[in-house]
């Protein structure tokens, strides 16, 4: 599947180190400044330059890179929907007890495009599920 990039400032695109990665690279792209210090159990937005023209059905993710887990620089997951047209940025948690510096250009995330089902909510759907859980039907 082709996706159309929209240019907010990016140098690198995203970028699969393997054909069949689930996740491709995304990059910093700080329009101020060329690195900030994330401190210690801080979240902050990081811009990455670049936007996407997903078709409906879609949503992207801007998932951890697991070396940057593993020190406790973590990405929330908020959906990028397909209606969505600004600039992606990756919420970046820093889960440790250091500053983390970021720099323009630093691999920050993994980006994963993913189907969706869009729901229709309704209020009855057939028959009624009990509300216990748990365990609640037997071990």
């Amino acid at each position: 599947m082709k996706v159309k990039v929209i240019d907010f400032g990016y140098e690198k695109l995203p970028f699969r180190a393997h054909d069949n990665d689930a996740g491709a690279d995304v990059h910093v792209c700080f329009h101020n400044c060329t690195s900030i210090k994330l401190a210690p159990h801080t979240t902050m937005k990081i811009p990455l330059g670049l936007g996407l023209c997903l078709p409906d059905g879609y949503a992207a993710y801007v998932f951890p890179r697991s070396g940057l887990s593993s020190k406790g620089i973590t990405c929330e997951l908020p959906p990028i929907d397909s209606g969505y047209r600004g600039e992606i940025h990756a919420i970046v948690t820093n889960c440790s007890d250091k500053p983390f510096k970021i720099s323009n250009g630093d691999r920050i995330g993994q980006l994963v495009i993913v189907p969706v089902v869009i729901a229709d909510f309704v209020t009855e759907s057939g028959p009624e599920r009990g509300s216990g859980a748990f365990g609640s039907t037997g071990i």
